[in-house]
């Protein structure tokens, strides 16, 4: 088998590594830049490459979780601009910025990023207990909880219609100003390199907002998939693309989006985080050497 043929076949299945895992949590870049890297590309090119590449995957993950984005149209729409804006701001720094920059600050971000899997279970514990205390607390204050016969136990209550609950206040719905901010710089991040973008907006949005983390990831989907889209027409327009590389990761990653909505929340999380912190510190190894 031939040397180019390997390649391609790695590239692939790195593609369908990193489908499967940004729809799931997120931080399939480290994945499929370390893969470029290892096969000489320059950093610059393997990061735009990379970046396009993902997108078709992110589409395909978005597609896979389109019934748990029921009823959350405000949401996304208020929260995708902010990451439209901040995608594109990244977009800009990574083009302007000189390459010796980027060189220099990927380490950093590697390194940011693994830490975020490795504490991404922790990360999720708190979110996923804060939310439990919220329905604590709608359930004990809700009319149903109350009603009950004068002195009495409530054996014979008054039966109470327990109809939809009451719609929440826009800013609990859609998401503060707070919030929009954190999303702006996240898609700023997102643009420049994005590696675990998906396991910071988990975060800032399961503790911002009152739902259901599988929710909470269907968006996280929509959001990461604006930056990486926009950042990619930006990056199509503006520099150079190896498109056979790319194309190579956005089969894989297409593929991957689907086993990700499907299969991939049965797959063993720390099975992943291993996988992605392993190939995370190789990057670090070779770009530090």
């Amino acid at each position: 088998m031939s040397h180019d043929l390997l390649q391609a076949l790695a590239i692939f299945a790195a593609g369908l590594a990193a489908g499967t895992i940004n729809t799931v949590v997120g931080s399939g870049t480290l994945i499929t830049f370390p893969t470029l890297l290892a096969f000489g590309y320059a950093p610059v090119l393997a990061n735009v490459s990379n970046n396009i590449g993902l997108v078709p995957g992110v589409a395909s993950g978005v597609f896979g979780y389109r019934a748990e984005l029921t009823g959350q149209r405000r949401r996304i729409v208020r929260l995708g601009t902010a990451s439209l804006g901040g995608g594109l701001v990244g977009a800009i720094l990574l083009l302007t910025l000189p390459q010796g920059a980027f060189k220099a600050i990927v380490p950093v971000l590697i390194g940011v990023a693994v830490v975020m899997v490795v504490i991404q279970p922790r990360l999720a514990a708190r979110v996923a207990a804060r939310q439990q205390a919220r329905v604590a607390v709608s359930h004990a204050t809700s009319p149903g909880a109350r009603s009950g016969a004068p002195g009495g136990t409530g054996a014979t209550a008054v039966a109470v219609p327990v109809s939809a609950p009451a719609p929440a206040p826009a800013a609990e719905a859609i998401g503060g100003p707070v919030i929009w901010v954190l999303v702006f710089l996240a898609g700023i991040y997102g643009g420049y390199f994005g590696a675990a973008q998906g396991v910071l907006l988990i975060g800032m949005l399961g503790i911002a907002l009152g739902d259901t983390l599988q929710r909470i990831n269907a968006v996280k989907n929509v959001l990461a998939g604006l930056v990486n889209g926009l950042a990619a027409v930006v990056f199509i327009i503006a520099t150079h693309v190896d498109w056979g590389a790319a194309g190579l990761i956005a089969v894989g990653s297409i593929i991957g989006g689907q086993l990700g909505a499907r299969i991939g929340r049965r797959l063993p999380p720390w099975g992943l985080r291993v996988l992605i912190v392993c190939v995370g510190s190789a990057a670090l190894v070779k770009l530090l050497a």
